[in-house]
């Protein structure tokens, strides 16, 4: 089958991103759209709500207003977060993560302590990754509408000023305080801030969204106060809900790409098993130390691989040319071991057809 086929919506679930400074409405936010999409889809499971800053007491009165259950767990620890995601594809239809950043910090605080480590090496960034990205490949496949929340960071770029082209830090913006690709992940990302409308002391507050990322590019740059659901939706209807959803198509990966044996550590194992073979092989052609047997191995070095350098036997030749030398070898042995057909014994005697006894008298 061709991987190439007619396109179609298959994006069924929204994965959304909210972002912001303390204070910027991200948990009100959150938990606003997460009972907007329970009542539009007339789910009747509750919302599930993944909490690392208690932030979801003070949200239990709005759930009960609206009618609208909530099942919660506190945790910081990613190995939760993984299981949680799990669970919940079962348990409810919409799911709220708050906060995102305590689980990347958890997890790289986890690796040090695990590894007696202060900071994380390079070594440890390659095993973290990976690790991490157990999550996003869950947040984007379940079948499952996800809102993930996370602190805010600032972003910095090196800038050279023109007058005396010295090198300078400057910040040119935020972004989601968590790994570094979790941002490209969410299809929706709104960056949430405190506005203060009147600029008196004690002056009215608005929770102000940015739309920083939507993939459908119909709310692309717009700004809301205060944001319900009805401000995401144009975002929303253009999703397949209710339908069928694939993120990526399942069971790809390029994993039988490395059962090759000519590339990386592989290469290297196989060059160790093919000297291994060589050096029992000559060993059953030439087993002692003799001068003799010395003489012979060298002398069958030089025939079968053109050298007697073991350095450059072991260390130059190809792989290829190991492979053609152990089947040379291998013919040699099992030359060597063929049985040695007997010589019928001579008959002897008079000519009268009767045999005579060695030593004996006619």
């Amino acid at each position: 089958m061709s991987l190439l086929q007619p396109a179609k919506p298959e994006m069924a679930y929204l994965k959304l991103g909210i972002y912001g400074e303390a204070g910027s409405g991200k948990s009100y936010t959150s938990s606003l759209i997460a009972i907007g999409l329970t009542k539009l889809l007339r789910c009747t499971k509750p919302v599930g709500f993944v909490d690392t800053e208690t932030g979801s007491d003070f949200l239990i009165p709005m759930f009960e207003r609206e009618g609208v259950g909530m099942v919660r767990t506190k945790t910081r620890a990613f190995a939760d977060l993984l299981t949680i995601v799990d669970e919940a594809q079962g348990a409810c239809d919409v799911l709220i993560i708050d906060s995102i950043t305590h689980f990347w910090n958890e997890l790289q605080e986890a690796w040090c302590k695990k590894m007696n480590a202060k900071r994380v090496s390079l070594k440890g960034w390659q095993e973290l990754k990976p690790t991490w990205r157990e999550f996003t490949s869950r947040f984007i496949s379940s079948p499952l509408h996800i809102i993930v929340c996370g602190r805010s960071a600032d972003k910095w770029e090196e800038e050279i000023d023109p007058t005396d082209g010295a090198k300078e830090l400057k910040k040119v913006g935020t972004k989601m305080r968590a790994e570094t690709e979790m941002a490209y992940e969410p299809s929706l990302l709104v960056e949430m801030e405190a506005v203060q409308i009147n600029p008196r002391i004690g002056g009215k507050l608005v929770h102000r969204a940015y739309v920083r990322k939507d993939r459908f590019d119909v709310i692309n740059g717009q700004q809301f106060d205060n944001p319900v659901l009805d401000a995401f939706m144009p975002h929303i209807a253009l999703l397949n809900l209710g339908g069928e959803h694939k993120a990526i198509e399942p069971g790809r990966d390029s994993t039988d790409m490395f059962d090759r044996t000519d590339i990386g550590e592989m290469k290297s194992v196989k060059r160790d098993i093919a000297l291994e073979k060589i050096t029992s092989l000559m060993l059953d052609l030439y087993p002692s130390q003799s001068e003799a047997d010395k003489t012979g191995k060298r002398t069958l070095l030089k025939e079968i691989f053109g050298t007697t350098s073991w350095t450059e036997i072991s260390r130059l030749f190809s792989i290829d040319k190991l492979d053609e030398g152990i089947k040379n070898l291998e013919l040699l042995v099992l030359k060597a071991n063929e049985p040695k057909a007997v010589e019928p014994q001579a008959a002897s005697g008079s000519g009268n057809g009767k045999s005579k006894t060695k030593g004996a008298r006619a």
